[in-house]
């Protein structure tokens, strides 16, 4: 995949979901950059804003951010915490970093699915041996780019185990 900071897009790359879906991935100390979100019932309010703030801190020190990648953590019904992946530390921003096995897996559709997809990525961690320990949701694209591209793709990822 390649890394870059200069767009040949609109607002969003286009998605392969082929490198994602059903995929195994190690991660140690993967870095991110994280912030929060405003929600209401699990809808984010100020998402725009928090992701023109993040990106702002990237550029104003060179990072890339490697393969578009945003994890999504629904904390509660009013809060989303974004990672933003990073591939140097940002001064100015909370730099965290993520280690473990993960499992993704790639969903697209209406958002209003996203219930029956938590329900079948569950079921297929545990059809592999794996339980869910954290997941978290990257929503690739913007609506108005998942509409100019005519699919809503949406990834599940989660920091998996060995089922007991």
């Amino acid at each position: 995949m390649e890394t870059t900071n200069e767009k040949a897009f609109e607002c969003c790359p286009p998605f392969e979901p082929k490198n994602w879906d059903d995929q195994q991935i190690q991660w140690e100390n993967k870095r991110f950059i994280k912030d929060h979100v405003r929600t209401i019932f699990f809808m984010p309010l100020n998402f725009g804003s928090v992701m023109k703030r993040l990106d702002k801190k990237v550029r104003e020190v060179g990072a890339t951010v490697p393969e578009w990648l945003c994890l999504s953590d629904h904390t509660s019904k009013w809060n989303m915490d974004l990672y933003l992946a990073v591939n140097k530390e940002v001064p100015g921003a909370e730099n965290v970093t993520l280690s473990g096995r993960y499992l993704s897996k790639v969903y697209e559709g209406p958002f209003k699915d996203t219930g029956k997809w938590c329900d079948d990525y569950k079921a297929h961690a545990e059809s592999k041996g794996f339980s869910v320990k954290k997941w978290y949701m990257w929503y690739t694209t913007c609506p108005k780019c998942a509409k100019k591209y005519g699919k809503n793709y949406v990834v599940i990822l989660s920091e998996i185990a060995p089922l007991d």
